[in-house]
């Protein structure tokens, strides 16, 4: 029986930078609701 939940069930984000969708990651799991990029580079190109 696998452990955990499936990839398909966390919830996701849309990055507003380059437009792809991204999935809730274990290291957010505190403060989900203030990311808003799906990664440094994302971040760092920005608004």
């Amino acid at each position: 029986m696998p452990r955990g939940v499936a990839k398909r069930d966390l919830p996701s984000k849309t990055c507003p930078v380059c437009q792809r969708p991204f999935a809730w990651r274990k290291k957010w799991e505190r403060d989900w609701d203030s990311v808003v990029y799906c990664s440094e580079r994302c971040r760092r190109t920005g608004k």
